[in-house]
């Protein structure tokens, strides 16, 4: 109980975002205590996320030092560092992801700041998306790629 109380106090006085959050809606006692506490929760999420892109960034950071100190070819890795680098850009692409679409469920949409503040390498950008950590593609995602008709094809019918 002592942990909450704490937590509490750290975010009793909300950033200028939550401050608009929190009056753009209906007063009412129950209803802006309620509010309040889904702002709050929202903040913190949003905080996680952005620690979490952070430490993210960082490991591939410090991975691509040690490659490069290490005086590994970037041209030609081996298949070792290869998978390691891409299990670190999906990594971090994913975190951004996750990160960008909090950010959006708080009201912020300008996606450019975060690029900036965080320094996020384009490789990263690129891989973020709905499709993150383990996704692979269905055969039939695979086919409509293609723009090949598939075999056996049903119509999708709703009941």
């Amino acid at each position: 109980m002592a942990g909450h109380d704490n937590e509490r106090r750290t975010v009793s006085h909300p950033a200028p975002m939550i401050s608009r959050l929190i009056a753009a809606r209906p007063s009412g006692s129950h209803v802006a205590a309620l509010d309040y506490e889904i702002v709050q929760e929202q903040a913190a999420a949003l905080g996680r996320l952005g620690r979490a892109l952070e430490a993210a960034l960082a490991a591939l950071s410090r991975y691509d030092a040690r490659r490069a100190e290490a005086g590994e070819d970037c041209a030609a890795p081996s298949a070792r560092s290869k998978g390691e680098r891409t299990r670190l850009v999906q990594t971090a692409s994913h975190a951004l992801w996750c990160f960008m679409v909090q950010r959006e469920a708080c009201g912020l949409r300008d996606e450019r700041q975060v690029m900036r503040e965080y320094a996020v390498p384009a490789e990263v950008r690129n891989h973020a998306g709905a499709f993150g950590i383990g996704w692979k593609p269905s055969r039939a995602s695979e086919t409509e790629r293609n723009d090949k008709p598939t075999r056996n094809a049903r119509p999708l019918t709703i009941s």
